[in-house]
């Protein structure tokens, strides 16, 4: 994996824009709560920008079936470039009203929606099926790095001005596009044969054929429901500041939480190894439910950024896990679309989870948010007890047998 110059290349450009991304998403709330005092306002926009990720997310599988899979990604890039570099100057000239937070924050989410699928595709073609859940388990720490990196970052760019934590936010995806230059290897799709259709619903059609994702898939969407990172940092930045927190403490238990997922991105590779997959979704899947109590019941702030480093901990571990799975049976040429699927749904319960906890907090307090996050995640715990999920083999053995019934799957609308 290290000789892989593509794909380095890649990770590399993808750790600059999440990075990125993570500072402006603190940022964001910060800037609301402090403007406005409403922590449900916060909810509202980071909701908003949850569902129209989750939507442009089949736009963008869509277009990763179909055009240069690098070029769209710099232009993803660029289009944040413009867009946080503009908000950074109208917050500096005293014209960032809610409008323009708003339509800031999900024009941006509209570029990540696009780019999510797409990055995820990419790395199919840059590397051999046989270093698939290596190279999906590096990519989680890329992502995990940049939660626990990105928080501090905006927490303290914005204690000196508001302006500043989106400013680097634009310098930093300018540099993630300039990186992607450096992949040599063409990312273009195959063209489509005669006759052959390549819409969205292929992406819902090849999922719904698979009754282990099926499953798994739904336990996703109550989870991200439950502790999606955006209503999870919601709910400690509300709790914080409600504690008389200063900004950059508030940033630094952000980045105590991210920790969790940073130390699951690293033993991702040797867990997915060592344990059964049935061991790590179960085991994943209940940590849920059980961490939300304590976060309903434990005082101070720290504790809770702990609390919530360990349910982060199981993040990458399933996300490597459940994307080998995906990139073993999905051939190529519908692997955007698969993908883009997988991110609308597991997304698209997110933006109830994060307008419900500003909403709770600002009608009962903390204690509330979390009791309802441990309800919610018991629930979505219940699919992974099937025997479908308790008796489930290898992402390598599957694919042996889930891929004979669909293989040719795209040529039957015509």
């Amino acid at each position: 994996m290290l000789r892989n110059g593509n794909f380095q290349a890649l990770w590399t450009s993808e750790a600059f824009a999440a990075l990125a991304k993570e500072t402006a998403e603190v940022a964001y709330p910060l800037l609301i709560i402090s403007s406005t005092g409403s922590a449900f306002y916060a909810g509202a926009v980071g909701s908003a920008q949850l569902i129209t990720a989750s939507v442009m997310s089949i736009v963008g599988g869509s277009l990763a079936d179909r055009i240069d899979r690098k070029l769209l990604l710099i232009g993803c890039n660029l289009v944040r470039v413009v867009l946080l570099g503009l908000f950074a100057l109208l917050i500096t000239t005293g014209h960032a009203n809610t409008f323009v937070i708003f339509a800031t924050a999900v024009g941006s989410a509209a570029a990540l929606g696009v780019s999510n699928p797409t990055g995820l595709a990419v790395i199919k073609q840059l590397v051999p099926p046989s270093q698939l859940t290596q190279a999906t388990a590096q990519n989680q720490v890329r992502y995990f790095a940049a939660t626990m990196g990105g928080p501090p970052v905006g927490g303290a760019l914005f204690a000196v001005a508001r302006a500043f934590p989106f400013l680097s936010a634009a310098i930093a995806f300018l540099v993630s596009s300039l990186l992607m230059l450096f992949i040599r290897k063409p990312l273009k799709v195959e063209s489509p044969e005669p006759g052959e259709k390549r819409n969205a619903a292929e992406g819902f059609r090849f999922l719904a054929r698979q009754p282990v994702l099926r499953l798994l898939i739904i336990w996703i969407m109550g989870s991200n429901m439950a502790f999606t990172h955006t209503g999870v940092f919601l709910a400690l930045i509300a709790t914080a500041e409600s504690r008389g927190a200063s900004p950059s403490f508030i940033g630094m238990l952000l980045s105590i939480a991210g920790i969790g997922g940073l130390v699951g991105s690293l033993l991702a590779s040797p867990i997915i190894k060592w344990a059964s997959p049935p061991v790590i979704f179960l085991t994943a899947a209940w940590i849920g439910p059980v961490a939300a109590v304590l976060l309903a019941n434990v005082s101070g702030l720290v504790p809770l950024g702990i609390i919530v480093a360990c349910v982060f901990l199981r993040g990458p571990i399933t996300s490597a896990l459940f994307l080998a799975y995906l990139a073993a049976i999905a051939p190529d040429k519908v692997q955007g679309r698969v993908l883009g699927a997988v991110m609308f749904m597991s997304m698209i319960a997110a933006p109830a989870g994060v307008f419900g906890v500003g909403a709770i907090f600002d009608l009962s307090g903390s204690t509330w948010v979390f009791t309802t996050m441990a309800v919610i995640s018991g629930l979505a715990a219940l699919p992974t007890l099937s025997p479908r999920i308790r008796k489930l083999v290898p992402p390598e053995e599957y694919a042996a047998t889930a891929t004979a019934p669909v293989a040719d799957s795209t040529h039957q609308e015509k």
